[in-house]
């Protein structure tokens, strides 16, 4: 059985490649299906993978939901929103490498990473207004978050793409690459977040994540009243030197 998803992981940071590129990485109920036990997988991992990196294989990242499946059941409701849910509250961070067309569902599901890396050939759109469409995957809550209020209105309301470079200054993407730098790139970042300390970083996102709709003194008192404290091994970090 060919697979949809493919899973590598290497020191500490599992790699996810949407493996449909003839069908440009549309989504299907098999691939989500794939992407849902991966998911799983991953977080039940917990210190074992410090960073996981969602990319794709092809020129395209990906062209959005199987319209061609589209009246057939789902195995539960909600069942893709809830994916990307599941995947955007990973403990470990989630970095998106995003290569030519992210449309849609495709963004949907980009917008779960924590960061998203653009190559020179990304475009970002939501199209749903071009199939009579309205999101329920998160793109009326996530896409606004990452842009603001008014350039997510101007994207979803017109559907015109976003490039990279824009989508970078837009806050869309935290980094616009050349295309062949994009793999290096993601990976670098990767690296960077699994040498950090585990403790530290899942706490850094779960505090993120939990704070991110608090007013500035609740945001605070939060942090105090649910720090994780200090990790097991911080005199051996320390030993060790910076």
């Amino acid at each position: 059985m060919n697979e949809l998803v493919l899973r590598d992981d290497k020191d500490g940071v599992a790699t996810l490649t949407l493996h449909r590129a003839a069908k440009r990485n549309a989504l299907n109920l098999a691939l989500w299906a794939e992407l849902d036990a991966h998911a799983d997988a991953i977080a039940a991992a917990s210190d074992a993978i410090g960073a996981v990196i969602l990319r794709a294989d092809g020129p395209v990242f990906c062209a959005g939901n199987d319209l061609k499946e589209r009246g057939i059941e789902a195995p539960r409701p909600h069942y893709q929103a809830s994916i990307v849910t599941k995947l955007a509250e990973l403990p470990q961070p989630l970095i998106v490498a995003v290569q030519g067309g992210c449309f849609t569902g495709g963004l949907e599901l980009a917008l779960a990473g924590d960061i998203i890396i653009a190559g020179e050939s990304a475009h970002f759109a939501d199209t749903h207004g071009k199939f009579g469409l309205v999101p329920i995957w998160g793109m009326s809550q996530r896409l606004p978050r990452r842009v603001g209020a008014w350039k997510a209105r101007e994207m979803s309301f017109t559907g015109l793409p976003v490039d990279g470079r824009e989508a970078a200054r837009i806050g869309l993407a935290n980094h616009c690459v050349p295309d062949t730098e994009l793999d290096a790139t993601t990976r670098t970042l990767a690296g960077a977040i699994a040498a950090q300390s585990r403790h530290s970083v899942f706490a850094y996102k779960k505090l993120y994540r939990e704070q991110a709709d608090l007013p500035l003194g609740a945001g605070l008192a939060h942090e105090v009243f649910n720090s994780a404290g200090v990790a097991p091994d911080f005199a051996e970090r320390v030993a060790r030197g910076f």
